[in-house]
């Protein structure tokens, strides 16, 4: 999904010849739909499928009509051949990038660099076109199913439209716009046996749902919390996951969201969505961040250690799950047990020996181990100049156990910048430490390499 680019006001307005003006004859496409309503209103023709088909089909045209020539990196040049000439153009700004706007009767296009980038439609040839044409398709299946494999094609060409549509509408900031169109291109998928739909169109819908939510208040933006949940949860229903789990994120707080509706019950449902989550994504840093807000945000809702407990339960059954450590690592974090964190990833690296994240985040958090005991010890103002100092070299050697650590990570990817400049201000600290001005000197030089 791409975040919402801000689109600047127009600088310079100059007008262009309108002659050969955007190709789309709304008096004839006008005329068509008139044509097949007058079809489907007929008594005899109205009981054939193929009348329903071909409203749908027509209506779907309509619809496509103002955006067909469109198209993210379309050039420049195959816009102006195909559309014609704008009405006019004006500068702007796109994404934070110089931008030219050529302006048609039905759609704003933004060209970057000579490509199309993004455009706003201003008004439909018709109101309601797709829905239209998406219930025109299913009365056509429903009289006569041997019009599958036509419906089939017209329904996936309006429902690729409908999606790109709603990435652009998405892109504009026009996230209720942007929802309902991926629900209608879901919907559109769905119509007959022979199409698969493409889940992802629910996702996106109720992610674009739950944040245009999220700027409501009251019950309107408890009714759009709920319509999320119920698209979150028909994704889910037909075996829905995307790579990461973040869906289960979302859906928490489509109904976190309504807990001013019915609080008890939402909170059960949000936890349980965050639950389930983590027991299938144990990795999701997103959803362990989310159980512990939770959790302290809302008295009574669970103890963090409930976090726990369930891991330990799951490594009992797979004791060599190497997201179920990698978990189990970031819950202790949470709960500023450093030891049976560090020990977590300690176990990631036994398994996965050669893995990035394990050996940094053992590093890491070996240094979160002694960041804390040095902020406990600067807290203390009862110790003697000499009682600091012991404490302070104590602690020093705890910083420099993740130093083996992070050279490991360091090696597995040496164009990793961040770890490289962790590595230079550890050793920075240590250097008076037996060996540790070398190794400064060493990640010192190589990380001036990289400014």
């Amino acid at each position: 999904m791409k975040k919402f680019l801000f689109l600047a006001a127009a600088m310079l307005i100059f007008a262009l010849p309108a002659a050969n003006a955007q190709k789309v004859n709304t008096a004839k496409e006008l005329a068509t739909l008139e044509k097949a309503d007058a079809a489907c209103q007929d008594a005899k023709k109205a009981s054939k499928g193929a009348t329903w088909v071909a409203r749908g089909k027509a209506y779907a045209d309509a619809y496509m009509a103002p955006t067909k020539e469109l198209g993210h990196g379309v050039p420049e040049q195959m816009l102006l051949m195909n559309a014609g000439q704008p009405e006019g153009a004006y500068q702007s700004e796109y994404a934070g990038y110089p931008a030219i706007v050529y302006s048609y009767d039905y759609v704003d296009v933004y060209i970057v660099n000579g490509m199309i980038e993004c455009w706003n439609q201003k008004k439909a040839i018709k109101e309601n076109l797709a829905q239209t044409a998406i219930e025109s398709f299913a009365k056509g299946y429903e009289l006569d199913p041997k019009q599958e494999s036509k419906i089939a094609s017209a329904a996936m060409t309006l429902a690729n439209s409908l999606a790109q549509q709603a990435d652009v509408m998405n892109s504009m900031g026009r996230y209720d716009e942007a929802a309902e169109a991926f629900v209608l291109a879901y919907t559109a998928q769905s119509l007959v046996p022979s199409t698969t739909p493409n889940l992802n169109n629910l996702y996106n819908a109720g992610m674009l749902m739950t944040i245009s939510a999220s700027s409501l208040q009251g019950d309107e933006a408890a009714a759009k919390f709920a319509a999320a949940s119920d698209v979150f949860n028909l994704a889910l229903s037909q075996n829905f996951a995307d790579t990461e789990g973040n869906i289960y994120y979302y859906l928490f707080h489509s109904y976190y969201g309504q807990r001013e509706k019915n609080r008890e019950e939402s909170l059960a449902k949000a936890k349980e969505a965050l639950l389930t989550g983590i027991k299938l994504f144990p990795k999701n840093t997103t959803i362990l961040d989310g159980l512990m807000s939770f959790y302290t945000a809302e008295e009574g809702v669970g103890d963090p250690a409930e976090l726990v407990d369930m891991i330990e339960t799951s490594l009992k059954e797979d004791p060599t799950n190497y997201d179920l450590w990698f978990g189990r690592g970031r819950v202790y974090n949470s709960l500023k047990n450093y030891d049976e964190c560090i020990k977590s990833f300690e176990k990631c690296v036994e398994l996965r020996p050669n893995e990035f994240d394990a050996n940094y985040f053992t590093g890491y958090f070996i240094v979160e181990k002694a960041n804390a005991a040095i902020e406990a010890l600067n807290s203390n103002s009862n110790l003697s100049y000499d009682e600091y100092n012991a404490e302070n070299d104590k602690i020093n050697l705890i910083y420099i156990k993740a130093i083996p650590w992070l050279e490991k990570a360091y090696e597995i990817n040496p164009s990793d910048v961040g770890t490289l400049e962790f590595l230079n201000q550890l050793c920075f600290r240590l250097r008076d430490m037996d060996g540790m001005m070398d190794k400064y000197n060493k990640y010192h030089e190589l990380y001036k390499q990289t400014r």
